[in-house]
């Protein structure tokens, strides 16, 4: 096959994605002190994101190096499970947030840690059954009229993916907005107790607003253009459309570990430790809550 520059450019984003999310599942394993339930959740988004790159740079080796129906169909249904675990860790970390919040009385406790296995056992148990669809005989290999615009998936798979995201999309955004107004809530009670000014009241809730409007806006802006184009779209468009699309969506996995490891003050703490040279995998910690991760 002649090599395709779209090709180039998904396995380098998968190298770069393997890359920054094998750090953060390597941190967060080989430290006893990360074993709380959002280190739990951030380490699932993580593993999810960096099968996705290994699974970009494997679809790339095997269409190029040893082209198979099968393998194709492996790489295809690795890819669904890591992106679908990925968008579907984002949504339980934001369900975690929320929780943090409306019940922080009762959140340090054994219901939270059940909670969090049942949450994880639920999105990897989802996201294989959808990536095993295409292996178990879901595919377009004999009908190409069925195709997407993601061979070999059908456009039926490709829909119900498709409404799935919108459907996680719509419960993030309800949910933030749901988080946006208790941290307000909470800024204007703190500021009438301890008397603060106007202004430091306003400077605290904006910066609680601009923080969640960022997490929000580029999870949205990575993923919705695909997700439309994966309803409109149609097998017989040209591939440039379907890996214009696409790619953003693989940033996403790339922008994830920035948002919710790399800007964790424990992470930081471990990463700074490891690069001096002098890793304690028993340092003492500080425990944060899960809306400041």
């Amino acid at each position: 096959l002649a090599l395709n520059p779209w090709d180039v450019v998904l396995c380098i984003s998968g190298t770069i994605i393997s890359c920054e999310n094998a750090i953060v599942v390597v941190v967060i394993f080989y430290t006893p002190a990360f074993r709380a339930p959002m280190f739990l959740l951030i380490g699932s988004l993580a593993t999810a994101d960096l099968l996705a790159g290994l699974g970009l740079i494997l679809h790339f080796a095997f269409v190029y190096f040893i082209p198979s129906e099968a393998v194709s169909l492996l790489t295809v249904g690795l890819l669904v499970t890591s992106f679908t675990a990925s968008v579907s860790s984002l949504l339980t970390i934001t369900i975690d947030r929320y929780l943090s919040l409306y019940n922080a009385l009762t959140y340090y406790s054994e219901r939270t840690v059940t909670r969090t296995y049942i949450m994880l056992i639920l999105t990897w148990g989802a996201s294989i059954c959808y990536g095993l669809l295409p292996i178990m005989g879901w595919n377009c290999l004999k009908e190409p009229s069925a195709c997407s615009i993601v061979k070999p998936l059908t456009k039926n798979h490709l829909i119900i993916l498709s409404v799935s995201f919108f459907m996680v999309f719509a419960v993030m955004l309800q949910l933030y907005v749901q988080i946006c107004k208790i941290v307000c809530r909470h800024a204007h009670q703190i500021a009438v107790q301890r008397h603060f000014l106007a202004s430091s009241h306003y400077v605290t809730t904006r910066k609680g607003i601009a923080t969640l409007a960022v997490i929000l806006g580029t999870f949205a802006s990575c993923w919705l253009p695909f997700a439309i184009y994966c309803l409109l779209g149609d097998y017989s468009y040209p591939a440039l459309y379907t890996y214009v699309t696409i790619l953003p969506a693989t940033y996403n996995s790339m922008i994830n570990p920035v948002i919710y490891a790399f800007r964790n003050q424990e992470i930081q703490k471990v990463l700074w430790t490891v690069c001096c040279g002098c890793f304690s995998s028993t340092m003492p910690f500080r425990s944060r809550s899960p809306s400041d991760v």
